[in-house]
């Protein structure tokens, strides 16, 4: 309901389960040994589930997660789980709006309908009685972090919370998302861990194949290249782009593969949908009996409803998206090639200088891609930067400084990364100034300074020269969400782009609710069932077109009045239709 290729079987959950048994803590305590194979198995399916998600869908699994183990342990309402995402179910404004002044009547209305819940009667008098309190947090940019007044705050818990928090401030809910989980499940469950190749290698077999679901901008053959130099499998490596034609020689590529113990790597599947039950038919065949046990199959696709189910659910399934957020991409650009590479990190004749401007470089990176998501208010057209722009923008500026030891070559590196590597993409001359005012802040003398600051606040900066680990560690103690003063934006940016996620969060899982739902909770269905109901309650019925003609009947002085009749006959098309 999500995405097509969102598709995982029983049988490797059930492989994924006893791996679990295998590999967590032991312990001669029976209630011990429970709690650890718990604590594993949670975060062991969050990571594999995680790494087939794309980043936008990360944060929707880690709620889903924590409301089934607490839906289990019967401490969520199934009526205020409906409520947190479906909204209220019926828009009468039964009560007058207190604050028309700051309170829209949507949200009016919201409050009422969360009132009408066991645990929320009388919440809104209350509300009414305390309007400053609220007022207060309706205009903070904190209000995830504000605390209700006495006496709802201590008897709401946060699940709860996140239920008011939908009707004042719903762009202000994902944030308040990130504090749930980390309260139940902790921190490392809204931290998705970054794209690591090798390891997806190691839980694949011979029989395994290995799926890329790609995003725009995103490319895995360089990892994937890189990996097969690491493994000495570079001369036992073979590609062949799918399209028209393309798959008798993909079909005895596979065969020679299995049999001669090669890697086999199928790009773009979703061009070949005919060529797909083929696919599909030689997947099924593979097994340790008659596949060669060094033989891998990959396989590239964008998200496609013709790529074949039992392939998907079988296969081992990766996304390479930029991460979502400043401090995760900041870590993604440090923990992947060649910055990982302690001989390239490691490689430059001007250690401080490189270890500034590279600490620059990541920033500006991310910069640039965390402002897409602030739609026209970033870019005025959507661009999609990606990993390989930054990847030669730090092999030059290694390259320049290495060649120039007695200068700074700050206007060549600028006009390389600036104009040529991401510039090259830009179209919009409004967009290229922007982005070259940005490397300004980045690219320039003041770096150097242990003082100098990326953003008003302080809080970002290049650190002082050091190891690897030091940088990552520093990374790590930044915010998990930037506040867009850092992308040089007013604070009420955020609102829009957090408006649009949590509206996309909460619509996502009602989509996975179905027909049916456990534990008491009503199914989407029945949710739509009854707003058709409340809709339909409050529908007049058709106009009685007689007694109109008899009160506004033809006349030459009122020519408005057959206009009138005529309105109302199609109106009454429209009333009946509901009805």
């Amino acid at each position: 309901n999500i995405d097509p290729m969102y598709q995982y079987s029983l049988t490797w959950f059930i492989n994924l389960f006893i791996r679990g048994i295998e590999e967590a803590p032991k312990s001669s305590s029976v209630a011990e040994r429970g709690q650890h194979l718990n604590e594993y198995f949670t975060y062991s399916l969050y990571v594999n589930i995680c790494r087939s998600l794309f980043e936008r869908h990360k944060l929707m699994f880690s709620l889903l997660l924590t409301i089934k183990i607490l839906q289990n342990k019967n401490a969520i309402d199934s009526k205020e789980w409906r409520f947190l995402l479906a909204g209220p179910t019926s828009s009468d404004l039964t009560m007058e709006n207190p604050a028309p002044a700051w309170l829209t009547d949507k949200s009016w209305v919201e409050v009422l309908n969360l009132s009408s819940l066991r645990t929320f009667a009388g919440f809104a008098n209350h509300f009414i009685d305390e309007l400053p309190t609220y007022k207060a947090l309706f205009d903070s940019n904190n209000a995830h972090d504000m605390p209700l007044a006495e006496p709802w705050n201590s008897k709401l818990n946060t699940f709860q919370k996140l239920l008011f928090l939908r009707c004042i401030r719903p762009d202000k809910v994902g944030m308040a998302i990130q504090g749930f989980v980390t309260e139940h499940l902790g921190q490392r469950f809204i931290e998705p861990p970054p794209f690591d190749l090798a390891t997806c290698f190691r839980e694949s077999a011979p029989a395994t194949p290995l799926i890329f679901v790609l995003s725009p901008g995103a490319d895995p053959m360089a990892d994937l290249l890189k990996l097969a130099d690491e493994m000495k499998f570079t001369k036992k490596f073979e590609k062949v782009s799918l399209g028209q034609g393309q798959g008798p020689k993909a079909e005895k590529l596979l065969e020679a593969g299995m049999d001669r113990g090669i890697w086999v790597c199928l790009q773009n599947c979703h061009l070949a949908v005919s060529w797909m039950p083929t696919l599909e038919r030689i997947c099924e065949q593979l097994s340790p009996d008659n596949t060669n046990p060094q033989f891998r199959l990959w396989l590239t696709s964008y998200p496609s409803p013709h790529f074949p189910v039992s392939v998907l659910q079988n296969g081992v399934k990766m996304t390479n998206d930029p991460p979502k957020g400043l401090r995760a991409n900041l870590l993604g650009s440090y923990y992947s090639d060649p910055v990982n590479d302690p001989n390239f990190f490691d490689g430059c004749s001007r250690p401080p200088e490189f270890k500034k401007l590279l600490f620059g470089l990541c920033f500006f990176h991310a910069f640039v891609q965390e402002r897409l998501k602030f739609g026209p208010l970033g870019w005025n057209v959507p661009y999609q930067f990606s990993q390989p722009d930054f990847v030669i923008s730090v092999r030059q500026l290694q390259m320049f400084l290495n060649e120039f030891t007695d200068t700074m070559p700050l206007k060549a590196l600028k006009y390389l990364t600036g104009e040529c590597n991401y510039g090259g993409r830009v179209t919009d001359a409004h967009d290229r100034r922007t982005l070259m005012s940005i490397l300004d802040v980045f690219y320039c003398d003041d770096v150097f300074d242990d003082k100098y600051r990326f953003s008003p606040s302080g809080m970002y900066y290049a650190p002082p020269d050091g190891e690897y680990e030091s940088y990552v560690h520093f990374i790590k103690s930044l915010p998990i969400t930037a506040e867009p003063e850092v992308f040089g934006l007013h604070a009420n940016a955020d609102i829009t782009k957090d408006q649009q996620e949590t509206d996309m969060t909460l619509d996502s899982i009602l989509a996975t609710q179905g027909s049916a739902s456990a534990s008491g909770a009503h199914s989407r269905d029945e949710v739509l069932a009854e707003v058709a109901a409340d809709i339909q309650k409050r529908v007049p019925p058709p106009f009685d077109i007689e007694a109109a003609r008899y009160k506004y009947p033809v006349d030459y002085y009122e020519s408005m009045n057959t206009v009138l009749c005529q309105e109302l006959v199609r109106f009454n098309r429209l009333i009946e239709v509901i009805h």
